[in-house]
């Protein structure tokens, strides 16, 4: 019994000694930051196709009047036949999603369809745009950029944030006289992915342009401790 009265004091005093030392440590705590930008290897692009009437389009027939459905499967073979011409693979070609679109009361419902295209030439978007039918077609657009690299990137981009860290927590140091001693702790804060949002309204008469979405951009951020030194 006295034997573990003992331990329990023992452990108890080095629990506070830590505590104290900690209290009494002299430290800096900075936020390292970096940003890395990736040129992407593969480009997930969707196409979301829809059933529609021809007379929707003759500019004078009445949602009422409309009677020739242009059935999915055609409007997807004329995507698929664009899509050859530019030399993208059918197998880069994924159904991606499958649905109804729900029109007004008493109404037919039209089948849609998602299409998922891996691309590796941003080039090609523009080309897409310009020559496909854009009747069947609702949206256009970026979903993800993808990098094989992509692990050897977040090691980068770590390894700078915590350079930045020691960077600042140096000067921070030096402009009080002081120096700048071990590392205490290392913290990963959460590192954020920024990826386009690009969209196109392929129905309006101009392309939307993707010059602006064409990078992956990951920050990263690193909370270091470092010891002051005298």
């Amino acid at each position: 019994m006295k034997s573990k009265l003992f331990l329990s004091a023992i452990a108890f005093l080095m629990a506070f000694t830590m505590q104290a030392q900690e209290v009494n440590e002299k430290y800096i705590e900075v936020i390292g930051t970096s940003e890395i930008e990736i040129v992407p290897d593969k480009i997930h692009y969707l196409i979301e196709i829809r059933e529609y009437f021809e007379e929707e389009f003759d500019g004078k027939s009445k949602p009422e009047q409309y009677r020739t459905k242009v059935p999915l499967h055609k409007i997807e073979q004329g995507v698929r036949k664009v899509l050859s011409e530019l030399n993208v693979p059918q197998n880069a070609i994924r159904t991606q999603e499958i649905g109804n679109y729900w029109r007004q009361q008493g109404q037919n419902f039209l089948v849609s369809k998602r299409l998922d295209i891996i691309l590796t030439d941003f080039n090609l978007i523009n080309e897409i745009v310009k020559r496909i039918d854009t009747k069947g077609i609702s949206t256009m657009r970026i979903d993800k950029l993808e990098n094989k690299d992509i692990l050897a990137y977040h090691k980068r981009g770590k390894i700078e944030a915590l350079k930045a860290a020691q960077q600042k927590a140096t000067y921070l140091v030096e402009a009080l006289g002081k120096k700048l001693g071990d590392v205490i702790r290392i913290v990963e804060a959460e590192n954020r992915t920024v990826f386009p949002l690009a969209q196109s309204n392929v129905m309006a008469s101009d392309a939307a342009s993707f010059d602006s979405f064409r990078t992956i951009k990951k920050n990263y951020s690193m909370l270091v401790r470092f010891e002051i030194v005298e």
